[in-house]
């Protein structure tokens, strides 16, 4: 089972560690639902961890794709030192924003990828399945199945497990009690934020007894699926 935290600067990132985290995402602005953070923070990161580091590429809140920005802050954030990335846009329709993807991904020089949750915000969800199958680079989905989160989101992430679980990395609200059920529908790999932090309170830095006791829950989960 793969745990993600989302890590805000290198505090969280060595307490993410600390836990049991197997990655982290690093981004800025939680009110904007997460942005490209600085690529200073992106250094002092690398530094301070060695566990793999996933880092937002987005300009600004939504899905819509700034391509000159995107294309410089791509640009800022390799040379920072980031190896892993996270993005995901949708065109005016509502769809998979196919050109900003073939766009963007040759600045990537072939790092592994996540489509964050533009897909939860698609017209059409089978559609934006089928519209990522096969990009070079991409390995995981972040979906809670909802734009509403997990919660949400549960019926849809157990149905498209069985086609899809191997890069299904849920999250978007994620509980302890979400557990059971996505492990037991295939789900292999987890996304957590607000709780891995005392209170959900994005202020607040990781926990790491928080993501000990996800560890822990996923690894129970796990064996009893």
């Amino acid at each position: 089972m793969l745990l993600e935290i989302i890590a805000l600067d290198a505090l969280d990132a060595r307490n993410a560690a600390e836990g049991g985290a197997d990655r982290v995402e690093l981004v800025s602005d939680m009110a904007a639902d997460g942005l490209s953070p600085d690529p200073r923070t992106v250094a002092a990161v690398r530094a301070a961890t060695a566990l793999p580091v996933r880092v937002m590429l987005r300009t600004a809140p939504g899905f819509a794709a700034d391509l000159p920005a995107l294309r410089r802050v791509a640009r800022d954030l390799r040379a920072a030192g980031a190896a892993e990335f996270v993005l995901g846009f949708l065109d005016a329709a509502g769809g998979v924003d196919r050109a900003a993807l073939d766009a963007l991904l040759p600045a990537l020089d072939g790092a592994p990828w996540t489509f964050h949750r533009a897909i939860d915000h698609a017209a059409a969800r089978a559609a934006a399945w089928r519209a990522l199958a096969g990009r070079p680079g991409l390995d995981a989905v972040l979906t809670a199945g909802s734009p509403d989160g997990i919660g949400a989101g549960l019926d849809v992430l157990a149905a498209e497990a069985a086609a899809h679980g191997h890069r299904i990395l849920a999250g978007g609200g994620l509980r302890e009690g979400h557990l059971g059920r996505l492990v037991a529908a295939g789900v292999t790999a987890l996304h957590s934020g607000s709780a891995a932090r005392r209170g959900g309170d994005w202020s607040a830095p990781v926990d790491p007894s928080r993501v000990r006791r996800l560890r822990t829950l996923l690894a129970a989960a796990d064996g009893e699926a």
